[in-house]
């Protein structure tokens, strides 16, 4: 079972902008050194819900501040963003981060921010599917080129190319200009995370899956790319290109077997093998909430001191591009929903949740909200908590 942390960078009422992005950051640093196998980053536009608007952008400097965890986007906003330009970012992530990089990609909602960045509304309700096809073969192809509805270019060299062994430009260690880099630049390969060199179709192995043998001299072919899947519709989507999907933390263990068996049916019918299958199914994601405590009284209550608060001033602030009336969740009971669905409590709790998730829907990898008190401090040992107690009680996983 593969166990990361999920950043939002999320204000708190009374915080400052800077302070969510400092906890962000030292979120990730404290989760590779407690052992935890991710870290995935959101993005958000105009809300204090998160303040992150670039999550390629803050996953870039990540990379660059560790050396072994891997950093995922939970999701870039595919209608927010050229899918070339974003293939672009993932691929430098890709190569210089010796393969440490996952692309998760999502919808997002029918926010304003379609209106001031210029996707419109048409490249959220119609457009995430020929979007998404142009992303998955600028990361795949030598050339692309386009002839859809949203765009239309001519045939351009792709570049820079997944596929090309990154070179350093200076000697790191001892073999001279042009060494490869391993999974995680100078380190030693033993310590590099790992990545499937053969790995060219939609389930290659993750980066910082933690294999225990020697790492190859260069990072997978292409980055992994998940889908944030919230209804059938991008289920069958993501299904039928089989991608692994990323599930919310609304969502509880029932529903996420059941969108699971939705997914295979639909990449079976779609003519996947049933390898292929088997290696996207076990990249699928269970994003959720983790707070550890010595009483699980104790972990709920941190969580609903705070957590209400966050959600009633950053999801009420979200304005939709076309004034379409909205409801939100009462802040308390969707916090209560999410204590009692996700790893809160005491460590023994945790991985017992964690462990009837992976039996229960045969997800064994996790993207878990860490900051749900917005004390940095109170994050910070969370995150220790969840790396030193919990991951020692979990039964081996895929």
């Amino acid at each position: 079972m593969r166990v990361g942390a999920f950043v939002l960078a999320a204000q708190f009422p009374g915080q400052g902008q800077s302070e969510p992005l400092h906890r962000a950051v030292r979120t990730a640093e404290t989760a590779e050194a407690a052992g935890l196998d991710s870290v995935w980053l959101a993005e958000h536009h105009f809300v204090p819900y998160g303040v992150c608007p670039s999550a390629v952008t803050l996953a870039a400097l990540l990379l660059g501040r560790t050396r072994r965890i891997g950093v995922g986007t939970a999701v870039s906003v595919l209608p927010n963003a050229h899918p070339v330009a974003l293939g672009e970012q993932s691929a430098l992530l890709h190569l210089t981060s010796g393969g440490r990089f996952t692309l998760g990609v999502g919808r997002g909602g029918p926010w304003i921010d379609l209106e001031v960045l210029g996707g419109g509304l048409d490249a959220y309700e119609h457009g995430f599917p020929e979007a998404l096809d142009l992303l998955l073969r600028w990361l795949r192809e030598e050339r692309v080129g386009a002839d859809g509805e949203r765009y239309r270019f001519r045939e351009v060299d792709v570049v820079p190319r997944c596929d090309e062994p990154f070179a350093l430009a200076h000697d790191v260690g001892g073999q001279g200009a042009g060494h490869q880099v391993t999974g995680a630049g100078d380190l030693p390969a033993r310590d590099a995370p790992a990545a499937d060199t053969t790995a060219d179709a939609p389930g290659e192995t993750a980066p910082g899956e933690g294999h225990t043998g020697p790492a190859p001299s260069r990072p997978a072919s292409h980055p992994a790319v998940v889908v944030a899947c919230t209804s059938p519709t991008s289920v069958r989507l993501a299904a039928r290109r089989c991608l692994p999907m990323l599930l919310g933390m609304h969502c509880g263990d029932a529903e996420k077997a059941e969108v699971v068996a939705l997914w295979r049916r639909e990449a079976r019918e779609a003519g996947h093998d049933p390898d292929e299958i088997a290696r996207a199914a076990a990249l699928h994601i269970s994003a959720g909430v983790a707070q550890v405590a010595d009483t699980t009284a104790e972990a709920a209550e941190s969580l609903t001191k705070a957590m209400p608060g966050w959600f009633r001033t950053g999801l009420g602030a979200h304005r939709t591009v076309d004034d379409r009336n909205r409801t939100m969740r009462d802040p308390l009971a969707y916090t209560e929903l999410l204590c009692g669905l996700h790893p809160v409590g005491t460590p023994r709790l945790c991985a017992d949740r964690l462990a009837a998730t992976y039996e229960r829907t045969g997800i064994g990898r996790f993207a878990l909200l860490v900051e749900g008190t917005g004390d940095l401090a109170a994050t910070e040992r969370n995150v220790q908590r969840l790396g030193e107690e919990v991951l020692a009680l979990l039964p081996p996983g895929p």
